[in-house]
């Protein structure tokens, strides 16, 4: 019994298969100029989002290096810079205590000398200048 279901539904997917293939080729003669006129604009399109990827990609961007000059300049130590990088990820001065092991009361002296290096009154100042003097990304 199982064999003559399996010989029928291979016979109809059979009939259904010739049947696709016959609309198929009448479709394609029937509108084969259409056909051509899509291929054409596909590869069109293909060749064009690749040429503007190769224009307009440009390359690797130059790492960021943190402006080491303006660092010294200022003399912003390199713990400072930590603190920066911790209060522009958003962290309070407890967090960024915890993350650097060390008290909450030394991390309130880093920003207080970053306030007073980079002429701030506010986190937000500090930060903005910060990536004014390419200190921050």
């Amino acid at each position: 019994m199982w064999k003559r279901i399996l010989a029928y539904g291979l016979l109809l997917a059979a009939g259904t298969m010739a049947l696709q293939w016959l609309d198929y080729q009448r479709l394609a003669r029937a509108h084969s100029e259409q056909v051509y006129v899509f291929l054409i604009a596909a590869g069109f399109l293909v060749l064009g989002v690749y040429i503007g990827a190769r224009a307009l990609g440009g390359g690797k961007p130059a790492p960021f290096d943190g402006n080491p000059q303006a660092q010294a300049a200022l003399g912003i130590s390199p713990r400072e810079l930590e603190v920066l990088k911790e209060i522009a990820a958003g962290r309070s001065n407890k967090e960024i205590a915890a993350k650097l092991e060390v008290s909450p009361n030394t991390v309130k002296t880093h920003v207080a000398r970053l306030y007073e290096k980079l002429d701030a009154k506010r986190r937000t100042d500090a930060l903005r200048k910060a990536r004014e003097l390419g200190l921050m990304p």
